[in-house]
């Protein structure tokens, strides 16, 4: 029962459902990263990574030309769950899925980045492959997942250990069109503030991080939708809270908020066990480990 609500729950805000049986062939088939990297052990956990998920788009909302391609070119604001789904989608096709699969959807990716192009809401000319806003995405991306994945996750990663994520992820991000991208979690930090005075909080930026904020939700799901959104407006760096109009959460306010997803996590990673990682750990060695 409790295995069937948070499912439930999780396809409210990302959609998906059955098990990922894609990710299952062709045997022995690594993928770009392999079972071996910090990529396959930080993108493993779901609910740490939903909430980086929210803490990435809030920051992405806040640069004018980032912003200017999702408001014309997608659904997002009226089909949240597709656009995470979507995101979602990529995350594991690229982490866990076999060589092909991976290949295909950056391949995807970046054709569309091409036809992504327009004005801004301050009429400047943006394009959605400029390696500047594609680098901005990544490590607000890449920034957003870790810092969850150290809140949320009990297990402690070594210094050289989130090292070794960003420099994982460095590889991808060039794959899909940005440039010079840090390869360590204090270069990723020195990056992302390299971008302040390119940040607006207008009004279009304010009306993405409003139904961030409030997610909509069945009335079942609720409690959990709305601990993910708050916890992923948890995991943004201090600088942003003055930006954004918000007060710096205090100190016993993101304590309780960590006992209380840690405490939530452990029915939501027995429920989602036999995810994607599972399957593709099958892939590779023929049998779970």
């Amino acid at each position: 029962m409790i295995d069937k609500l948070i499912r439930r729950s999780i396809r409210e805000m990302v959609g998906g459902g059955g098990p990922p049986v894609a990710f299952l062939s062709p045997a022995g088939d690594r993928g770009l990263f392999g079972p071996e990297s910090i990529a396959w052990k930080v993108h493993a956990d779901f609910i740490s990574m939903m909430i980086g998920g929210i803490s990435s788009l809030v920051l992405q909302a806040l640069h004018p030309k980032a912003l200017a391609g999702v408001w014309d070119h997608s659904s997002f604001r009226e089909d949240l769950k597709g656009r995470l789904g979507r995101t979602a989608f990529f995350i594991a096709a690229t982490t866990y899925g076999p060589n092909e699969m991976a290949n295909s959807i950056i391949n995807r990716v970046n054709q569309i980045h091409q036809k992504v192009t327009g004005l801004d809401e301050f009429n400047n000319p943006y394009r959605a492959d400029d390696p500047n806003l594609l680098a901005w995405v990544h490590l607000t991306e890449t920034r957003s997942f870790m810092r969850s994945y150290e809140s949320y996750r009990s297990e402690t990663l070594r210094p050289s250990q989130k090292d070794q994520y960003f420099a994982e992820m460095k590889m991808l991000g060039q794959r899909l069109g940005a440039i010079d991208l840090p390869d360590t979690y204090a270069d990723t930090e020195l990056a992302i503030q390299q971008y302040h005075p390119q940040l607006h909080y207008g009004d279009r930026a304010k009306s993405i991080i409003s139904l961030l904020e409030h997610f909509p939700s069945s009335l079942g799901s609720r409690p959990f939708v709305k601990m993910i959104s708050r916890a992923g407006f948890l995991n943004l760096p201090n600088w942003v809270y003055p930006i954004i109009d918000r007060p710096q959460p205090g100190r016993l306010e993101r304590l309780a908020m960590t006992s209380a997803i840690r405490l939530m996590a452990i029915p939501v990673r027995e429920a989602l066990k036999d995810g994607v990682a599972a399957h593709s750990l099958r892939r590779i060695y023929g049998s779970p480990l």
